[in-house]
C-alpha cells in the first residue's frame, strides 16, 4: 500500500495549539510529462468513426444522450480511455501538525494528468473536437498492493459543420465532465467546455495531545486545528483548479465538486479533490440558434 509515516515531535505532550495549527503553505503542483503514449488502442480507433470513414462510432452516451448530441450540432467518434498505474511514495508527516503531505500530493495528481493526457492522445488520434462525459476514477489491484491505477474515459465528439471554432484555446480536443444534456445548454449559451479541470491536495490533519484531549472532554467546542487543516486542504484544492482553469484560457469553471477520501493512508490523512469544466464564451454566431429543440425532463408514471 501507499505508505504513510509518521514523524512524533519530541515536543508533542506540551505542544500548544499555536503549534499543532501550523499548516504549511500550498507549493503549486508540476504537471507530469507523458513520455509514452500506449499503442495497444491504435488498431481499436484505426477502425472507428474518427478514423475511418466507413467505421463504427463507439461511446458511452445513452440512447437520449447520443439524440441530444447530433442536435446539438456534434457527432460521436469513439470511446477514449487514458490509464496511468502509478506507485505512491513514501512520506513522512509530523503527527500534531497541520500540513500537507506534498510527496503524495504530487503522486495523486501526476497519475491523474498521465490518465488525462492519454485519454486526449486517443481523441486527437480521431481528429475530434472534444471529449464529453468525461470520468475519472481510481482502483486498485490484488496484485499490486503499493500501486493504484487511474483512469480517465470519455466519448470523442467532432462538430458536423467541420469549423473546429469548439476547440480548445491550444487547438486540441476540449474535455468535459458535463452531461449531454448540459453540454446541450451550454452551446446554447453560447459558451463551450475548454478542459477538465482538477486540483488535489493530500493533507495531515494533526491529532490531538493527551492534553488537549483532557480539555475537551464533556464540553461542546469547536474542534479548531481540525476545522483549520480541513479548511486549508479544501482550500489548497479549489486554488488548484482554479489555475488549472486560468492557464487553459478559460473564463469560468461549472459543475465544481469536492470530493474528500482516506484512500489508504489512515484516519487522519486525506484526499480532496476539487473537478469542474472550464469554458469560454463563444462569438455570438456560433450560439446555437433559437429554433434549436430544448431539452426536456419527462417523469414516467410507472408503478
Amino acid at each position: 500500500m501507499p505508505r504513510f509515516g509518521k514523524n512524533p515531535d519530541p515536543d508533542d505532550a506540551g505542544s500548544g495549539a499555536g503549534a499543532d495549527m501550523e499548516a504549511e503553505g500550498a507549493k503549486p503542483l508540476t504537471r507530469s510529462e507523458a513520455g509514452w503514449e500506449p499503442e495497444a488502442a491504435d488498431t481499436r480507433l484505426a477502425h472507428t468513426a474518427g478514423a475511418d470513414p466507413s467505421g463504427v462510432f463507439t461511446s458511452d452516451l445513452s440512447v437520449s444522450e447520443y439524440v441530444l448530441l447530433g442536435e446539438a450540432g456534434f457527432e460521436p467518434l469513439g470511446f477514449v480511455v487514458g490509464s496511468s498505474i502509478y506507485h505512491v511514495g513514501f512520506q513522512i508527516g509530523r503527527w500534531s501538525r497541520n500540513q500537507e503531505l506534498h510527496v503524495l500530493s504530487q503522486a495523486m495528481y501526476n497519475a491523474r494528468e498521465l490518465a488525462m493526457s492519454r485519454m486526449r492522445a486517443e481523441a486527437d488520434h480521431l481528429r475530434a473536437d472534444g471529449i464529453v462525459g468525461v470520468q475519472l476514477k481510481m482502483q486498485m489491484y490484488a496484485w499490486g498492493q503499493e500501486v493504484l491505477e487511474f483512469v480517465a474515459t470519455g466519448t470523442a465528439v467532432k462538430a458536423i459543420d467541420g469549423t473546429a471554432v469548439h476547440r480548445a484555446p491550444d487547438g486540441r480536443a476540449f474535455t468535459s465532465d458535463l452531461s449531454a444534456q448540459d453540454f446541450f445548454r451550454l452551446l446554447a449559451a453560447g459558451a463551450v467546455p475548454v478542459a477538465f479541470v482538477l486540483g488535489t491536495c493530500v493533507y495531515h490533519v494533526a491529532h490531538l495531545s493527551a492534553m488537549q484531549a483532557l480539555r475537551q472532554v464533556g464540553r461542546n467546542q469547536e474542534m479548531l486545528q481540525y476545522t483549520q487543516g480541513v479548511y486549508d486542504a479544501r482550500e489548497f484544492a479549489l486554488s488548484r483548479m482554479q489555475a488549472e482553469a486560468a492557464a487553459a484560457r478559460a473564463s469560468g469553471i461549472v459543475g465544481v465538486d469536492v470530493t474528500v477520501s482516506n484512500h489508504v493512508w489512515g484516519e487522519h490523512a486525506t484526499e480532496f479533490l476539487a473537478t469542474g469544466t472550464a469554458i469560454r464564451r463563444l462569438a455570438d454566431e456560433h450560439r446555437l440558434p433559437a429554433s434549436s429543440p430544448k431539452p426536456t425532463f419527462t417523469l414516467g408514471l410507472d408503478a
